[in-house]
């Protein structure tokens, strides 16, 4: 056989596995070491796995991710984004649909010290959905509200996404940051407008609750945790984006200045202290491995010449450049539905990133946070959004039926298409403000 062929029986192998139950990072080290193996030698594969393996674990590069992880689980388990949501609330509850809203701007605050969906969803369906529920909001724009809101984590600074699209593909972390910040605005703004729709079409759904006074307010914001965060992010991005941290140092200086604000405030336990740091090393355990398996499953590809055959095609195909991307865009969109973000992005870019980067010739940091930002819509639409599940098995409200969530849900799926089209449309609204500060 040829290497193309052992390649694609080896993809096959690989879905087979993940459907099957096999943890994702065995599912893609047995079948890419079982073709390098037939394409090479037993000897090449069993060096190239411990190489891989090896590499992985003890790559400063790959610290990044699991340090930003970090400062986001002392953020989780010290009760800020508790805080952080009572704040914002003190300003736009008031209005119909208003602690929705609210909780679009907290998700989009506790993405910046945090940078995982499933993360924001727990913390938000245990602090924001009973708050709506208590007040009468209905469970569909109560619960798809949250799994909504946590999608902006993925784009907002520091998105650990995109710190793995970066380490994969080998561009600026920096960069991929900064050109996350306006879409991440833009869709937590669209998240807004689609609430306010959803209340205007529905105003039993979303009731106004009374108007906090002027110290209320102010009060709130002293206590609500905005200034740690806004602290943090500002010392840990700034630095990074004024060239005085590396990525990595970013990440240290921000976990431990959200641990010394949790501890000066007296908002991180001894308990809670352990539980950050054990759910840190489970995660970024699992993190390593996925990065592993990842990087073998991409050697495979290189070995088996996927990705130069795919090119060769499609440069001689009578297709705009637009149109490829398109049906790219499609098919992550449909693994988005299916598949967790990280899992996708590990898998997928050996195949289409060569293809878009270099033979389409697309700016890398617009066709990381497009790619980034379509598979968070998949995340939360029908029939199998994994966020929508997510959101089920957290909170406990019989009402809160999956056929309910979905129907609040697609305001919110519209809302971040239309936002998505005007990407495409306009490339700019990403690269613009990187491009600005770093120079092309």
């Amino acid at each position: 056989m040829t290497p193309l062929i052992v390649g694609i029986i080896c993809m096959g192998m690989f879905i087979a596995l993940m459907f099957i139950g096999l943890p994702l990072p065995f599912a893609m080290l047995f079948p890419a070491a079982i073709g390098i193996l037939y394409i090479r030698t037993p000897a090449i594969a069993g060096q190239m796995l411990a190489n891989e393996i090896f590499n992985t674990f003890t790559s400063y590069a790959f610290t990044v991710g699991p340090i930003f992880a970090m400062m986001g689980f002392f953020a989780s388990y010290s009760g800020v984004g508790t805080n952080l949501f009572v704040a914002i609330n003190a300003f736009l509850g008031h209005r119909r649909g208003g602690l929705a809203m609210a909780t679009q701007v907290a998700s989009a605050g506790f993405g910046a010290i945090c940078g995982s969906p499933p993360a924001s969803i727990t913390t938000f369906a245990a602090i924001a959905y009973p708050e709506m529920r208590k007040l009468g909001y209905h469970p569909s724009l109560a619960g798809a509200s949250v799994p909504a809101g946590a999608a902006l984590s993925v784009l907002i600074p520091p998105s650990g996404t995109l710190i793995i699209y970066g380490i994969i593909t080998e561009n600026s972390i920096g960069r991929l940051f900064m050109a996350g910040i306006v879409p991440g605005v833009m869709l937590c703004v669209l998240n807004i407008f689609a609430i306010a729709w959803m209340c205007w079409r529905h105003p039993e759904w979303g009731p106004a609750t009374h108007k906090h006074s002027r110290a209320e307010k102010i009060a709130s914001l002293r206590k609500g945790g905005l200034i740690e965060i806004v602290i943090v992010f500002l010392i840990s991005m700034g630095g990074m984006f004024m060239g005085v941290f590396t990525p990595t140092e970013a990440g240290a200086v921000g976990a431990l200045g959200m641990l010394i604000c949790t501890l000066v405030t007296r908002k991180m336990s001894r308990r809670s202290f352990v539980s950050a740091m054990m759910a840190s090393v489970r995660t970024n355990a699992m993190l390593f491995l996925l990065l592993a398996g990842g990087q073998m499953l991409g050697k495979l590809f290189t070995v088996a010449t996927i990705p130069q055959v795919i090119g060769r095609t499609i440069q001689g195909l009578d297709i705009p450049g637009w149109g490829i991307v398109i049906v790219i865009f499609v098919v992550f969109f449909l693994l988005g539905l299916v598949v967790d973000l990280l899992s996708i992005v590990i898998v997928t870019m050996p195949i289409f990133y060569p293809i878009v980067v270099n033979y389409l010739g697309y700016d890398p940091m617009w066709f990381g946070v497009a790619l980034v930002y379509l598979i968070s819509i998949g995340g939360i639409t029908p029939p199998v959004g994994n966020g929508i599940f997510i959101m089920k098995g957290v909170i406990n409200d019989e009402e809160a039926t999956i056929g309910a969530l979905f129907r609040g849900v697609w305001p919110f799926v519209i809302a971040a298409v239309a936002g998505l089209l005007v990407m495409l449309a306009f490339p700019p609204i990403v690269t613009a403000l990187p491009d600005f500060y770093f120079g092309r």
